[in-house]
């Protein structure tokens, strides 16, 4: 005699399979990037405080732009351009500069105030190694900042268009002469690109500063910069000679001859895009040596928040 089975058949839905959905990997470079800028707003907020005050003088200076820009029209075409981008060129700067002296403090505290504040001691806690960390630090001045300062320049530039366009209008006068004599995607384009080498020029005067952050215990820039001097005062008094000096103004500006393609060295512009010479810069030594010495004071800096504890 057949029994019948007590096992209720199960449906089609429930006969499925549910395989849970698989978890994103954790990504602690890039959140400890993210921590960077939360713990340190001075990244962002200094550019904009120095945005700001362009735009606010450039509206000042507007006052008789009308007048200006009747006598710039009389000029030659190449006076023309180069007076009516002067101050386009001079907030692209200010914010190269500003950005610069923003990552060198950034880099003096990075590895310090952590030790100092005794924080630490929580973040070796967490699954985060040293190496991913003192990396996040040294991406906030090589790709962070350089990023900033396109973006806050092009919309600083951009401003400045609209403030010259609405008085230039007032006054009975076409705004489109701002656009013919600047070229503002191609500077763009080149503001891009030399943001980057410069970053890349400078990543060793960064790794030295993330490096001096993370060993002295107190004055992080006086242990950045008196050993310089030392040096320098030590070759001057037993050799009579400055090469020490020489190789550090060269590696704070020396980039720019290899990266572009000057008209002479009395003629520093960039008139076009067949001026930029990325090939030639990264085929110089001093590029490859300054980024050699970087990720070895790079490793330096991992090996010594292994060790160091808060101060």
């Amino acid at each position: 005699m057949n029994t019948q089975s007590n096992t209720v058949p199960e449906s089609p839905i429930e006969s499925q399979v549910i395989t849970p959905a698989p978890m994103s990997p954790t990504r602690p470079l890039y959140w400890s990037v993210w921590r960077e800028l939360w713990e340190n707003r001075s990244i962002y907020i200094v550019p904009l405080i120095v945005a700001a005050v362009q735009v606010f003088g450039f509206a000042i200076s507007t006052i008789g732009l009308a007048d200006r820009r009747r006598a710039v029209l009389l000029l030659d075409p190449a006076h023309q351009r180069a007076a009516i981008e002067q101050p386009y060129d001079l907030a692209a700067m200010m914010m190269i500069f500003i950005v610069f002296i923003v990552g060198v403090f950034y880099c003096l505290d990075a590895l310090h105030s952590e030790r100092r504040d005794r924080s630490i001691l929580f973040w070796k806690s967490l699954p985060v190694s040293d190496l991913t960390t003192v990396l996040s630090k040294a991406t906030i001045p090589l790709v962070v900042l350089p990023l900033i300062a396109f973006v806050i320049t092009v919309c600083v530039q951009l401003i400045m268009v609209l403030e010259t366009s609405v008085v230039l209008i007032f006054h009975g006068m076409s705004p489109a002469t701002t656009w013919a004599h600047v070229p503002f995607f191609q500077s763009w384009l080149v503001l891009l690109y030399g943001l980057v080498a410069i970053a890349l020029w400078h990543a060793p005067i960064y790794g030295w500063l993330l490096l001096v952050s993370g060993w002295a215990r107190r004055a992080t820039f006086l242990w950045a910069v008196l050993p310089l001097i030392a040096i320098q005062i030590f070759e001057k008094i037993t050799f009579n000679t400055s090469h020490f000096a020489s190789m550090l103004t060269h590696r704070l500006m020396g980039f720019a001859p290899h990266a572009f393609g000057f008209h002479g060295q009395g003629h520093p512009t960039i008139d076009s895009l067949s001026q930029l010479t990325p090939g030639r810069y990264l085929s110089t030594p001093g590029l490859w040596i300054g980024l050699v010495v970087a990720a070895a004071f790079l490793a330096a800096a991992v090996r010594l928040r292994r060790y160091r504890g808060p101060i």
